[in-house]
């Protein structure tokens, strides 16, 4: 798996124009002044958990200052790069005395125990099932459709075309942005929103969201309005539920379980809501039944 860019020439033109010496971003990294040179004159690059420090240094997203290209997905390595974990680090993550198991994860020899998978999620900010399907990346198995359902959509844009792309599975046709701002003005009982104004929020030209057009698109979804706020919790949530649906429609799951998910995964009440719903979609799914997909 390719690592992040590390543009020199960019991090050598922010540093000058904000008039920043090598030194102090040396101090911000935890490296020594002679080594941002070396970065700077492309003699070396840091190393890949150096980089999520740097970026907070500039007041840069790590993906905006360090992409990665835009099919690429992360391996094993790359997700304790992007949390700022030195592989040596990671015995402290999992409590062992070395970070052997996860060296040998990461190089493709051994995949982790079962213990080490909440542990790992947790410190590096994702899911066990991202987790997963990053190791096994590492053992070179690639897994994208794994991995773009469970990928959290964090802004406007985002969050909209989620919904957009996973709500409507089979034969179902998601509605149209005319159709998007009409059901929002039904729920407001007024104009609020217009069929450009929801163009401009599902492509990212537009992300201040009104809460009448927030509670509107989440009617319309049949999300929680919170969904719309800046908390990965209940996008995280949606994605989930979402992601288990559209195994119930393929027959990939009967019953939804709360295996691995942890505080950030599921509620009680959701599993249960899923769980009603995918029950629903196996009665109708059978010969003789007069259910469907619908629009």
């Amino acid at each position: 798996m390719p690592a992040r860019h590390f543009d020199r020439d960019r991090v050598r033109t922010l540093r000058r124009s904000r008039d920043i010496t090598q030194s102090e971003v040396a101090e911000a990294v935890g490296v020594g002044g002679s080594t941002v040179a070396s970065w700077e004159l492309g003699t070396s690059a840091p190393d890949g958990e150096k980089l999520p420090a740097l970026a907070k240094f500039f007041g840069l997203p790590l993906d905006e200052l360090f992409p990665r290209g835009t099919d690429e997905l992360p391996d094993l390595a790359d997700l304790r790069c992007d949390a700022g974990y030195s592989q040596y680090q990671t015995k402290g993550l999992i409590g062992t005395k070395s970070s052997g198991p996860v060296a040998n994860a990461e190089r493709g020899k051994r995949r982790l125990s079962e213990k080490f998978h909440r542990p790992l999620a947790d410190a590096y900010g994702v899911t066990v099932e991202e987790l997963l399907a990053a190791q096994e990346r590492s053992f070179g198995n690639e897994v994208p459709a794994l991995a773009d359902a469970t990928r959290v959509p964090r802004s406007v844009a985002e969050k909209i075309t989620y919904l957009l792309e996973h709500s409507y599975p089979g034969a179902q046709v998601a509605p149209s942005d005319a159709e998007i701002a009409l059901a929002v003005n039904d729920h407001a009982g007024g104009q609020v929103i217009t069929e450009d104004g929801v163009l401009a929020l599902r492509t990212g030209a537009e992300s201040d969201l009104p809460p009448i057009v927030a509670e509107g698109l989440a009617e319309l979804f049949a999300v929680s309005p919170l969904y719309f706020q800046p908390d990965d919790t209940v996008a995280r949530q949606v994605a989930e539920g979402l992601r288990l649906l559209a195994a119930a429609r393929t027959g990939a799951v009967r019953r939804v379980e709360a295996r691995g998910l942890g505080p950030e995964g599921l509620s009680d009440d959701v599993l249960a809501f899923v769980n009603q719903v995918v029950e629903e979609l196996a009665s109708r799914e059978k010969p003789g039944t007069d259910g469907g997909p619908g629009r």
